[in-house]
This record gives C-alpha cells, sequence and structure tokens, in this order.
C-alpha cells in the first residue's frame, strides 16, 4: 500500500459526500437548482414579465390578426472556469509512510482524514463560490469577479424600476416598514407577479425587530415587551404574505476576507418557485481524463471535477479541484433589490 492507492479522487470525493449528508444546503442551491450540459456556452431566455395580454376583438370573416411576440429576451454567455489544486507536504508524506508500515489500520485512518480534511477544502471552496454567484445575481443583478489574473462580469439585466430606496431609513424606529413592502408588493406593472418572498441580512433583520409600528402590531400596549423573531416572521407572513429568510453564512474570498453573502442594509423580494437554474459546464478533466489513465477523476455536486495525478518527483498526489459554472436567472425581472439605509 502506498500514497498513489490511499489518495485517489474517489476516495476524497466518497469521505466530502459522507461528511456533507446532513449538511443544511445552501439557499441559492434552492432557488437555482442544478443542472449540467456540455460545452462552455450558456444560453437563457429571460422573460417578459408575465402580464396576460387581452385577446384582440375581431369582425366576423376575417383573418385573425396577427400578434407580434412577446418581447423575450435571449441571453448568451460564456462560462467561467474555476481550478485550484492542493497536494500533500512533505512532512505529511513521511507521516504517512510510517503509518502505513505500521500495519495500524485505526492510525492509518486518522492520518488519511487529516489529509482528507485538507484535499476537501477544495470541494467546500467550489460549493462556496457558487453561492457567492447566486446570490451576487440575486442581491445585485450582476456577478463580478475579479482575481488570479481573471475578470468575470455578467449583468443580468435588472432594470432600474427594479432597483428601490426607502424615503425614511430602515434604521430609524419609526420608519414606514410594511408600507414600503406594500408598496414594493404592487409594482406588479413592474415585475408581473406577486412577490411573496424575501432575503435579508442579520443586521437588516434587526431593523424590522426594532421597527415600533410592528412592534405594537404584535404586542399592543405592551409594545415595551421582548418579540420573538417567529412572532415577527409571523407577522410579515399573515400582514402581507411574505415569507422573509435571514441569511447569515458566509464566506472567505480569494484574498482571505471574510464576506457575507447577502450585504446588510438591503432587503431583496422575489417570487415563489424557482428564479433559475445553477448550470455546470463540462470540465476537461470530466471529458478528457476520465477514460485515461494519466489521473483519478471522479464527479461530484453535478459537475464539479476532482482528479489525483501521481507525482514521481517528488513522489506524491496532486489534487486538482475544477468546475465550470454559471447561474441563469431566468426571472431576473420578477425581483425587487431595496437599498434600506437610502432614506
Amino acid at each position: 500500500m502506498s500514497i498513489y492507492d490511499l489518495v485517489v479522487a474517489q476516495e476524497i470525493t466518497a469521505y466530502w459526500e459522507t461528511l456533507n449528508q446532513d449538511r443544511e444546503p445552501y439557499l441559492g442551491e434552492e432557488l437555482f437548482p442544478n443542472r449540467k450540459k456540455l460545452g462552455l456556452n450558456l444560453k437563457w431566455i429571460k422573460g417578459s414579465k408575465g402580464l396576460p395580454v387581452v385577446l384582440a376583438p375581431s369582425a366576423y370573416d376575417v383573418e385573425a390578426k396577427k400578434r407580434s411576440r412577446i418581447a423575450f429576451d435571449k441571453l448568451s454567455a460564456d462560462m467561467p472556469f474555476f481550478k485550484e489544486s492542493t497536494y500533500i507536504d512533505e512532512e505529511m508524506r513521511q507521516e504517512l509512510n510510517m503509518v502505513i508500515e505500521t500495519g495500524n489500520q485505526a492510525y492509518i485512518d486518522s492520518v488519511i482524514t487529516k489529509v482528507f480534511d485538507d484535499e476537501t477544502q477544495l470541494i467546500d471552496g467550489a460549493a462556496a463560490q457558487r453561492e457567492r454567484m447566486r446570490m451576487m445575481a440575486l442581491t445585485t443583478g450582476a456577478i463580478s469577479i475579479v482575481a488570479n489574473g481573471q475578470a468575470y462580469n455578467y449583468d443580468y439585466g435588472v432594470s432600474s424600476e427594479q432597483k428601490v430606496e426607502t424615503s425614511v431609513s430602515w434604521s430609524n424606529p419609526d420608519a414606514t416598514i410594511i408600507d414600503d413592502i406594500k408598496l414594493w408588493q404592487e409594482r406588479e406593472d413592474v415585475t408581473g407577479v406577486k412577490l411573496t418572498r424575501a432575503i435579508c441580512s442579520r443586521k437588516t433583520w434587526g431593523y424590522i425587530m426594532k421597527n415600533k409600528e410592528i412592534r405594537n402590531a404584535i404586542l399592543g400596549n405592551n409594545s415595551a415587551a421582548p418579540v420573538s423573531e417567529a412572532k415577527v416572521k409571523a407577522y410579515l407572513l399573515d400582514e402581507l404574505e411574505l415569507d422573509v429568510v435571514v441569511y447569515t453564512k458566509r464566506y472567505a474570498d480569494e484574498a482571505g476576507a471574510t464576506h457575507k453573502f447577502v450585504s446588510d442594509d438591503i432587503f431583496v423580494m422575489f417570487p415563489a418557485g424557482d428564479l433559475g437554474f445553477g448550470w455546470f459546464g463540462t470540465t476537461p478533466e470530466e471529458s478528457d481524463l476520465m477514460s485515461q489513465n494519466a489521473a483519478n477523476v471522479s464527479i461530484v455536486d453535478t459537475g464539479v471535477a476532482v482528479t489525483t495525478v501521481k507525482k514521481t518527483d517528488p513522489v506524491n498526489v496532486d489534487t486538482k479541484v475544477t468546475m465550470i459554472y454559471l447561474p441563469s436567472f431566468e426571472t431576473a425581472d420578477q425581483i425587487m433589490i431595496a437599498d434600506v439605509i437610502a432614506g
């Protein structure tokens, strides 16, 4: 037995899948379900607002009037490529050699677990990158990633009418939050649909929790008493038919700086159902190496390729994780992005 036998792509992906069986999915995985396609080019239809146009009246015995096609935008973009690798350093390789010689399986398993924990960080990073892209699209209407000499920019065509501001900042407890939300929900002339879901950060949710009008509606004369988050969410659902998600997950960018997936001071509203799809392309590793003996390749998370390659000088195993991914956003014209601090 050698490190070539122990550190292989199939074992790494199996380890990661086992660890993630009970992981709570990213919100974006639910809003933008995964799909896969061949090639690098992604095309999707960004629809009209979905408003029905009445049937035109007509005289008898005349040819039907031709209706022009509803204005759909056909969007196309080349999907970005992500790639990063890691390796077993000299110290860990020597430790592996020593434990293999002992034949102690429990000892071998503990060391291999440490190795796999390092290796699977790349798979976790791929998942975080996808969520960053999905949340960028949802909360800003665009994706912008600049790192490692690459610049990827995608504009989903969210109109200026869909980007609104409050007249009174929600940080003010006297702000008319309920009226603001009702106003945005009533703009079906802009979105064409009823907005029944929303997302915000913990800080933005704090404004809602401290709002006097909302507290008074829930607590009545006892407005100084504590109010639970569950009661506020239930009130918004009952009063506005709006289901609000407070999203607190974070990620570290390519430089190691920590960011929130959903920035503070914005409140994004959107309709029920899928908002788009998370599209994977087929990586070179999957299309060219899976049928070859040059490397071990295993696919995880629909389209993330994990590749392990034997190195002979120095004797080692290189692990590479690659991904081609871009979310489509068919409902980009059915959202409202509110700056709640602007007032």
